[in-house]
């Protein structure tokens, strides 16, 4: 119980976290308003950067969501031409998180990290299809069990200034385990073929339980 209210946060938010809190006892000082808001800013600065454990199917023939927020489109679209792939045809799956999400990204499959491209780019509301062509973003090539490609793209958008990529090239993950995460407010696409589709448009998914799509 005491973990799913507090859960542990990543790594990534300890600076941010303790900004925050130093900051907050500063205001304090002058202004007991200013310092409640500050109060309300730190515990949404834990709750953002929050890395709560996750329980994966542990069965490789479903894709499950490579992040935390809401279906925004599911299309069939060329695949990314940054990895050589734009004239291969993918079914795409974008996940758009608000800042309000847990913003931890998860492999959907167990598979081997065949390529990783990062790309910096604009930083326009992760929303839109053209983020896809033009905002920060980081490309994963992952190589399935099965012998299948997936491609997991981590789009940073209109308020994220940095992509966080745990893994490297050649690292062998199960389905479900962390690959990095996105600061404040962005999107992941996932790109695969030959698979039933099992989420819907406007769906809200969780990385790393929730499925996607199946053999």
């Amino acid at each position: 119980m005491f973990n799913t209210i507090f859960p542990k946060i990543h790594k990534e938010g300890y600076k941010f976290l303790a900004i925050s809190i130093i900051a907050t006892f500063i205001i304090l000082i002058f202004s007991k308003f200013l310092g409640t808001i500050f109060i309300l800013v730190t515990f949404w600065v834990y709750y953002f950067f929050r890395d709560p454990e996750r329980y994966s199917i542990n069965d490789d023939s479903f894709l499950v969501s490579p992040a935390d927020g809401l279906i925004t489109d599911i299309s069939e679209k060329s695949g990314p031409e940054e990895l050589r792939l734009e004239n291969t045809s993918f079914t795409r799956i974008s996940v758009f998180m608000n800042v309000f999400n847990c913003h931890v990204n998860r492999i959907p499959s167990s598979g081997k990290v065949e390529e990783i491209f990062y790309k910096p780019g604009k930083f326009l509301n992760a929303s839109l299809d053209k983020a896809s062509e033009e905002n920060e973003r980081n490309y994963f090539k992952i190589k399935l069990n099965n012998g299948e490609e997936i491609i997991i793209v981590q789009i940073a958008g209109l308020i994220a200034r940095r992509i966080v990529c745990e893994v490297e090239q050649g690292q062998e993950l199960k389905q479900g385990e962390r690959i990095g995460m996105i600061r404040f407010g962005s999107r992941v696409d996932i790109y695969f073929k030959n698979k039933k589709i099992l989420a819907k448009l406007g769906q809200n998914v969780v990385a790393g339980e929730s499925l996607l799509a199946s053999e």
